[in-house]
């Protein structure tokens, strides 16, 4: 199809472990109680459209069991701000949204994609300008990186190889949409948490970069989409605000995506943050546990 041309799934490649959200520093607060993991730092390769190799930065956080138990992926969003690019951290297995899937029993991995904080290199999402936006583009290359780790971890020993979950936030959310509509055989669930690009134009909340494309690109990932999806965006979203994420959900919808459209109340001073915000998983918990139910998911 041709969203999807240019993407090499399953490219093969081997990791290099390295001896021992993406987040901005300081965004999430660490839980009152911390279940015990052990994690792991890798670098993933990944192969873009000309034939290059990048390496991920990624953390992979294992629950205590040894069991193979299913992956969850935790994508990060993108700055308004490119100066703030470099400085994004990998997420930590005792982040609030990872404590909530280990708990659980999920295996969690975040990555840093092409362009971002120790992963550097070029930055491989870029849309383009404001005024003609290539959203489809963004997309697809965010979900070649979010691939590229979901075929290595589902490889190691203590990591089923399928029914993967994807998670992403903002522009990492985007990616897992995009990716819904391409080939995922080791993936069962999608978790879009505020998700979309082209927010804060200059700077600014609720002003976006031709909201109109942002729409019709979702239309085109909906026809090609293949998993039922849970989209989480709430009241108060500076980014993606109700009206906006309503229109992509009835665009992805109308072209034959299944996707549920939860929309809670306000959280804290701006919604967009709910995913990884303080206390956020008392929100999207309940929502993301009955998908997972709904998708048939658990760990052992």
């Amino acid at each position: 199809m041709a969203i999807a041309s240019g993407i090499a799934l399953g490219s093969g490649a081997r990791a290099s472990p390295e001896e021992s959200e993406a987040l901005p520093s300081g965004e999430a607060e660490q839980p009152a109680s911390v279940i015990a993991s052990r994690q792991q730092n890798l670098s993933v390769p990944v192969i873009d459209a000309q034939g290059r190799v990048a390496q991920l930065k990624t953390r992979v956080c294992r629950p205590a069991i040894d069991a193979p138990e299913p992956l969850v992926i935790i994508n990060h969003g993108s700055p308004p701000n490119s100066s703030e690019r470099p400085k994004m951290q990998l997420g930590r297995c005792e982040h609030e949204a990872a404590q909530w899937f280990l708990a659980r029993g999920f295996v969690v991995a975040f990555v840093l994609r092409r362009g971002y904080g120790e992963t550097g290199g070029t930055w491989a999402e870029d849309q383009g300008g404001c005024d003609y936006p290539n959203y489809l583009s963004a997309g697809v290359e965010t979900a070649r990186d979010i691939d590229a780790v979901v075929n290595y971890v589902t490889a190691l020993p203590y990591v089923r190889r399928d029914s993967a979950v994807v998670v992403g936030q903002s522009a990492g959310g985007w990616g897992a949409i995009a990716y819904d509509s391409l080939p995922h055989p080791k993936v069962g669930a999608f978790v879009v948490m505020a998700a979309g690009r082209g927010g804060h134009r200059h700077n600014q909340p609720n002003d976006n970069c031709r909201a109109d494309l942002l729409i019709d690109a979702a239309r085109r990932f909906g026809a090609h989409a293949a998993t039922p999806m849970l989209w989480v965006y709430s009241a108060n979203d500076s980014y993606f605000a109700p009206p906006i994420a309503r229109a992509m959900w009835h665009a992805f919808t109308a072209a034959g995506g299944r996707a549920d459209l939860e929309q809670p109340g306000p959280y804290g001073t701006d919604g967009h943050r709910l995913f990884f915000g303080p206390h956020g998983s008392s929100v999207w918990g309940p929502l993301v546990e009955r998908y997972l139910a709904a998708q048939g998911i658990a760990a052992n």
